[in-house]
């Protein structure tokens, strides 16, 4: 199970941490979900999840000061009780002394920032989602074509890394050479990232490491991208039988996800750059609607129609 540190939160949400004592870096959150404690300052706690973070916003801290005694403290220290993983004032709320008291004794961290309530918990919804979503490593090299996310995989020594400095020499974007990292953020979109240590370089064989963010300028590189299509580059085969119209597209599986996959046999005098531009501009067009196999298909169907009338 993926975990993000609160630390790390704290530094991402430019969050005041009110309770500096705590030490945040041993705290984890593992949900992406938060929670609004209304139902809870009422004491009713049956389904409460106690792995998110709680939320006080303009609404709750008003139910607060109105309805509840001593500023809700003996309902705040309860919510508390549960371990919860931090509690968040928005709007720049005031938070009273005996508030801040109780998760220095319960060890938990109260913060504070001055955006809304909504957006706040929107964007850390959207940051925490990323992080904490599942991810795998992928041998192979991911390029930013025309907009779209290549993903080059292939045997090791087969040209990837050479295919992708020729791509960035026509204009396009690397984003991680040899090392992909696979965020799965939803049921239809995959990320794809470098690793911090690998990130901008490339290693071309014979020649060593190169950093291509020096080479070619920072319009060179890209930190992420969507993974829309993946090519697997394989030694030319005589005996494979390779696709030749792409009536029916193939698909590769990553954590469930399914992509578009175009196998590329290699065999000299081929431009494998030139390859890799065409595929996702076709790729492109079919996003569009405009399949050019299907179009050929209906030609020719077209045309032995006519042949077969006129004959008759």
């Amino acid at each position: 199970m993926n975990t993000v540190t609160l630390d790390k939160l704290v530094e991402k949400m430019q969050l005041k941490n009110l309770t500096p004592n705590i030490d945040t870096t041993g705290i984890e959150i593992k949900v992406y979900d938060v929670n609004r404690p209304a139902l809870q300052l009422s004491g009713f706690f049956d389904y409460f999840d106690m792995h998110r973070m709680q939320i006080i916003g303009h609404v709750e801290h008003t139910f607060i000061e109105q309805r509840l005694q001593n500023h809700g403290i003996n309902e705040i220290r309860e919510i508390m009780a549960h371990g919860v993983p931090c509690i968040t004032y928005c709007r720049g709320i005031e938070v009273s002394e005996d508030i801040i008291q109780a998760g220095n004794e319960f060890g938990v961290p109260v913060l504070s920032t001055t955006e809304t309530t909504s957006a706040f918990m929107a964007e850390v919804i959207r940051w925490l989602r990323v992080e904490l979503a599942p991810r795998i490593s992928v041998h192979g090299v991911l390029v930013d074509i025309y907009g779209e996310g290549v993903l080059i995989m292939g045997e090791s020594g087969i040209g990837k890394s050479e295919v992708a400095l020729e791509l960035i020499h026509r204009g396009h974007r690397l984003v991680s050479d040899d090392v992909v990292e696979i965020i799965k953020v939803s049921d239809e979109t995959l990320i794809g990232t470098a690793p911090d240590i690998t990130r901008h370089f490339i290693e071309l064989r014979g020649i060593g490491i190169v950093d291509a963010k020096s080479l070619f300028g920072i319009e060179g590189v890209k930190d992420t991208q969507a993974i829309d299509l993946v090519i697997r580059l394989e030694e030319w085969n005589k005996d494979s039988d390779y696709d030749r119209l792409g009536l029916e597209e193939q698909y590769t599986d990553f954590l469930g996800n399914k992509v578009v996959c175009h196998s590329i046999p290699i065999r000299p005098g081929r431009n494998l750059a030139i390859i890799c531009e065409a595929a996702a501009v076709n790729f492109r067009q079919k996003k569009m609607g405009y399949d050019a196999a299907k179009e050929m298909y209906n030609r020719v169907i077209n045309k032995m129609m006519r042949n077969g009338n006129e004959q008759k």
